[in-house]
């Protein structure tokens, strides 16, 4: 019998003898540096042996409980006023302490991409990164995760002090926020991020609420369904099938597919512009487009310029087999310079390699901006190419939290439920904007199911609408983020909401505005007043209603405050437009009379409906209360 075999016998015989105890491990939101929420019985679990006493101090508290069979314990700390620093102790057979934990406010800070937009980035970084010496401002960053059912821990995450060296990284949008509050209240300011960009509102829902939605619940049933581990094998295999191969790697260029004489007869076609998934769904990669158009000789010997509108992610482009340009970015308009030496009389080739990282890809901008432009002659491009797929990248086979419903709420939301908090921020839409009439019910749906788990009651919710975006329109049109942005404001109907407008601070060409500190303020406005009960104007101008008097809309607003503005020297209101019995929009003229805007058009003798700033991006909308907050965008019409 060798020596390391008898050690090991020695070694198991301890451990029966004596016990093997799991050590108390609080849950992974609970550190040093914390904020626990004023005002409330505070919880705190975590894991142990079964059976084991588990006892929990803090500012001269003490409460003691036992871990349940499954290891599970949970205490609630009596209530406590604002106050710190204090060290929680938390002890079983072993002891946890935690240091510098304050009483004050916590907010839960979710969303899409624009909630995750950090401070780096923002205006004024360095300035901003400087400055932040606000060691009463508590940040927590929860970490990414999607998962098939709902977690009890969180993989990591730690609270830190906000300071130079901590907030960069951190959201933007969550600091100023927060940043405000601590100011106006002299509180500790806890701020949990927990979000994730370009996510759709559904992914952040419970099982609970999305099993019931008819919308949903295939979706659901399948997800229970999946072998969560081995998705990306299967998923990889059923590639394979589709394209008789699995393609790993682009060799486009080298197999010739930029001449004008490459015979594409065999490839694909698919209608452009708009994403590639609509073919082939849930493809990252690299996939290339050819179209052909025939120009007479006078044609040819015009200098063309090729709009290729907007191109998710980088694309490089080629016309006759010579490069005329590549960019590196989703959210640029495409303008490519054709010289009149490269055109020829007859067929010429346009051929376009697009790189897509991640999410929807290819040639997915606007029809009316896809066309070649000779002289004064447009050629529409907006119809079908021939496409190709030739790499897959293989991390697109990985589970992304939009893949099924319920996946982040399963990983972020679920682990940290009854944390004790004051309430929650959210910006998040963008990934919904093609689905605004099912927005004005999953949103609503989402606010009550967070309210549901956490059992704090009707607590305050606070959301940011979409900001403006792409290329302003010349002539009034439909609009899916206007709608989404209805679907919004229609969701103030549930109590202690709060919305922030950010209609007047986006960039067409980016939908990451930089410009957080505004949104971060007007968040704080609604915060102070739906859930501190300040008084104070907390949003810009809401549209109440409207009448008819001759070939005039009075338009009446709530939430004036101290009166209207117009902001330009002339005093008209832009971004108005107005509709007769025939329901089309013309742009019309509008000014402020007292508390009303009166509109009119000499385009509408009799009109019967108004809108205004309804489009993705209304561009200058200029209408304001004194206070300095913007006229929510609206219509009449339903």
């Amino acid at each position: 019998m060798s020596r390391n075999f008898v050690s090991s016998l020695i070694f198991i015989f301890v451990l029966f003898v004596f016990g093997a105890h799991a050590e108390v491990r609080p849950a992974q939101i609970f550190s040093s540096n914390m904020v626990l929420q004023q005002g409330l019985e505070n919880k705190v679990w975590g894991w142990a042996e079964s059976g084991e006493s588990v006892t929990v101090e803090l500012n001269g508290k003490r409460v003691s409980v036992k871990a349940g069979e499954s290891g599970k314990w949970q205490v609630k700390l009596p209530a406590m006023d604002y106050g710190g620093p204090y060290t929680m102790t938390i002890s079983g057979e072993n002891k946890v302490v935690f240091e510098n934990v304050m009483i004050g406010e916590v907010w839960i800070c979710s969303g899409q991409s624009n909630m995750g937009w950090t401070v780096d980035r923002s205006n004024n970084a360095e300035e901003e990164i400087a400055n932040a010496n606000y060691p009463n401002i508590r940040l927590f960053t929860v970490p990414r995760k999607v998962a098939q059912t709902p977690k009890d821990d969180l993989d990591g995450g730690e609270w830190m002090t906000c300071s130079p060296e901590t907030i960069g990284s951190f959201s933007a949008v969550a600091y100023f926020f927060g940043r405000k509050l601590h100011r106006d209240l002299n509180v500790a300011i806890g701020l949990v991020n927990d979000s994730w960009g370009g996510t759709v509102a559904e992914t952040w829902i419970s099982s609970e609420t999305i099993e019931k939605d008819e919308d949903f619940r295939d979706k659901w049933q399948e997800l229970q369904g999946i072998d969560f581990d081995n998705y990306a094998e299967v998923k990889k295999n059923e590639i394979a099938k589709i394209f008789g191969g699995f393609p790993e790697k682009d060799k486009g260029e080298e197999l010739g597919y930029i001449r004008s004489n490459y015979n594409d007869s065999q490839w694909a076609t698919l209608t452009a512009p708009g994403p590639w998934e609509a073919k082939y769904p849930n493809i990252d990669g690299v996939g290339w487009y050819r179209q052909t158009i025939e120009l007479s000789r006078e044609q040819s010997e015009e200098e063309g310029l090729l709009y290729l509108s907007r191109i998710d992610d980088m694309d490089v482009c080629w016309v006759n087999g010579v490069e005329v340009g590549r960019t590196n970015s989703y959210s640029d308009y495409r303008r490519y310079v054709l010289p009149s030496s490269l055109l020829v009389e007859g067929v010429n080739t346009i051929v376009v390699r697009v790189l897509d990282t991640g999410g929807g890809g290819g040639l997915v901008g606007d029809g009316d901006e896809f066309y070649l432009k000779l002289k004064d002659e447009k050629i529409m491009l907006a119809k079908e190419w021939k496409f190709k797929i030739t790499e897959v990248n293989t991390r697109s086979f990985k589970v992304q939290p939009n893949t099924y419903p319920t996946l982040l709420f399963n990983a972020m939301i679920n682990p940290i439920v009854g944390y004790g908090m004051k309430g929650v921020i959210w910006y998040q839409g963008e990934s919904n904007a093609s689905r605004a009439k099912q927005y004005q019910r999953i949103f609503p749906d989402l606010i009550k199911d967070w309210r549901n788990h956490w059992g704090q009651g009707d607590f305050p919710f606070l959301y940011v609408q979409l900001a403006n975006f792409q290329k302003p329109v010349n002539t009034p049109s439909e609009s899916s983020w206007a709608e989404l942005r209805e679907a919004q404001t229609m969701t103030l109907k549930l109590p202690n909401t709060g919305m922030a407008s950010a209609i007047d601070i986006g960039e067409a060409g980016d939908i990451h505005p930089r410009n957080k500190q505004d949104v971060g303020m007007r968040l704080a406005l609604a915060g102070l007043k739906v859930a501190y009960k300040k008084d104070l104007v907390y949003s810009g101008p809401m549209y109440k209603s409207m009448k008819v008097k001759g070939d005039k809309v009075i338009v009446t607003f709530n939430q004036t405050g101290s009166g209207l503005e117009v902001r330009n020297k002339y005093g008209y209101v832009n971004g108005f437009s107005i509709a007769g019995t025939d329901g089309r929009y013309h742009w019309a003229k509008a000014y402020v009379d007292g508390d009303k805007v009166i509109v009119f058009s000499p385009n509408v003798t009799h009109p019967i409906n108004v809108r205004y700033g309804w489009a993705d991006n209304p561009d200058d909308l200029n209408l304001y209360n004194k206070e300095g907050l913007p006229a929510n965008p609206f219509r009449s019409d339903q």
